[in-house]
């Protein structure tokens, strides 16, 4: 496949989803779309409500592991430096951190919802 058809290609996809995703949707908004407010709360009452501190956790576990997957990301090139086994060694040492910080979430109870 020669380059302008592979432009023409790339550029067709998009394009067309772009048209799908304006024709598809339905224009018949409820009253829940309709209010300024899609997230759930109150917004006439209390502004201060309590969050459960293991939502937040939870959240900072998903970053985490979400930060270790792009650390991990090019690990397949840096195999092809001088010295793979430095890069091995490395990629084994934060993994086996990021296994034991769960670990100890997981024995000290921190993954639970229910008490």
């Amino acid at each position: 496949m020669n380059l302008i058809m592979m432009l023409i290609l790339t550029s067709m996809i998009p394009l067309l989803l772009i048209i799908i995703s304006f024709w598809l949707p339905s224009m018949q908004p409820d009253s829940d779309k309709l209010s300024p407010y899609e997230c759930g709360f109150d917004p006439l009452g209390n502004a201060r409500l309590p969050f459960s501190l293991r939502f937040f956790l939870v959240a900072i576990l998903f970053l985490l592991f979400d930060l270790e997957i792009a650390l991990l990301l090019p690990l397949p090139w840096a195999t092809n430096l001088e010295t793979p086994m430095n890069t091995t060694a490395l990629t084994f040492v934060i993994l086996a951190l990021l296994t034991l910080g769960l670990i100890y979430e997981w024995i000290q109870g921190g993954l639970e919802w229910a008490e």
